[in-house]
């Protein structure tokens, strides 16, 4: 493995911090009561994060009010919360808000709204039609004119408890990104009935809402391109995290269950069960970090990086979560045992910014695009380019 993917002594101590916390705000008891509550999850839990370890804003440059650190760091981060379905507004606005924001031109209204979400006081939801999670000028549905912006965007993550709306708008002079007061006047969420009740979805109508102008149509492009990849590859490390959870759930479950006077894990089935769980979850990690690394050093494609690794933690994830219902056997299937949990956050992560096959197609057309007689393009290696 190459140096770029060797975590450092910082992202060690970082990750056990948040190991911690996560132990503290995210056991299974809490997950279960937060998902049937209202918004959701706990607003202190979530300012603790922000204030406290500060970790809602690595990634942010340290004169915008962040950490200045980089994306692996704000994976790992990432990675640890999903490895404890922790709830909360995490897709919405570390995922997605925060990264357009901090690609936007600086201003009045960036900084105004980038602070409080990096120190957990406020939260966001991105409220942009994508295409297998890549920008579509024909996917927006939301109109502005003048100061004020109205349309309908479906099944936006985290809608519901966002305090912040970015909003792509189409405008005269072409799409805009806006920020709307989700609170204000001429907005209606509508929550929506999901599978997975720790990831919650609401459709946003918009009448007349007023907006300000975060990014005009000679940027938006831009800063929402940005926002969808490091989305994508953030969330490729929430589902690396997820699918080690399960790995590790089902290797102690293997070993306690006894079936005819023996643990379960010394069946030779289960064992190879349990090796192919290990091999894709090992495979998805290093297209996860690889992704993150990709965006913050810039010498390799970032496009390509993201789709390789939302294609394989997707469906990895996925592949895992069903592995490990199966290994446990008849009480896998159960509500009240934990599995059934991240299957759910494991199913309903494969489809946001779009699912497996449609980021395959996109490799193959960016592959094919860059082919030439002389070689194959160039691909990921991990090693630097001088």
């Amino acid at each position: 493995m190459a140096d770029h993917f060797v975590t450092t002594d910082e992202q060690r101590e970082l990750r056990t911090a948040v190991r911690k916390f996560a132990a503290e705000q995210s056991d299974e008891q809490t997950v279960r009561r937060l998902m049937e509550s209202d918004p959701g999850f706990d607003t202190g839990a979530w300012a603790r994060l922000g204030a406290e370890l500060g970790v809602l804003g690595l990634a942010v440059p340290e004169a915008d009010g962040g950490a200045g650190g980089t994306l692996v760091d704000q994976a790992v981060v990432v990675e640890e919360l999903g490895a404890s379905l922790f709830c909360g507004p995490v897709f919405g606005t570390v995922l997605l808000a925060i990264p357009a924001l901090v690609a936007a031109s600086p201003g009045e209204v960036r900084d105004a709204v980038l602070g409080p979400l990096v120190e957990g006081a406020r939260t966001a939801a991105f409220a942009v039609g994508d295409r297998a999670g890549a920008f579509d000028a024909s996917a927006v549905t939301v109109t502005a004119s003048g100061d004020t912006l109205t349309g309908t965007v479906e099944r936006v993550v985290d809608a519901g408890a966002a305090d912040d709306l970015v909003v792509a708008a189409t405008g005269p002079d072409g799409v805009g990104l806006h920020v709307v007061d989700a609170a204000g006047p001429g907005v209606e969420r509508t929550a929506l009935t999901t599978l997975d009740l720790t990831r919650r979805q609401a459709t946003v109508r918009l009448s007349d809402a007023p907006a300000r102008l975060l990014a005009g149509p000679d940027e938006a492009e831009r800063v929402i391109t940005h926002a969808l990849r490091v989305g994508a590859a953030l969330l490729a490390a929430e589902q690396v995290g997820g699918a080690q959870h399960l790995l590790d759930l089902s290797v102690e479950y293997a070993k306690g269950r006894l079936q005819f006077g023996r643990p379960i894990g010394s069946f030779q089935a289960v064992k190879h069960r349990l090796a192919d769980m290990l091999v894709d979850l090992e495979h998805a990690r290093s297209t996860a970090y690889h992704a993150v690394w990709a965006l913050d050093d810039g010498s390799d494609d970032p496009a390509l990086s993201t789709s390789i690794a939302q294609a394989t933690c997707s469906e990895a994830y996925a592949g895992i979560a069903s592995a490990a219902v199966q290994v446990h056997g008849g009480i896998g299937f159960t509500w009240e045992y934990q599995a059934q949990l991240y299957f759910k956050r494991a199913v309903t992560d494969a489809v946001l910014l779009g699912g497996a096959e449609e980021h395959r197609a996109r490799i193959a057309r960016l592959v094919l695009a860059t082919a030439s007689a002389d070689g194959a393009p160039r691909v990921a290696t991990g090693t630097e380019v001088r």
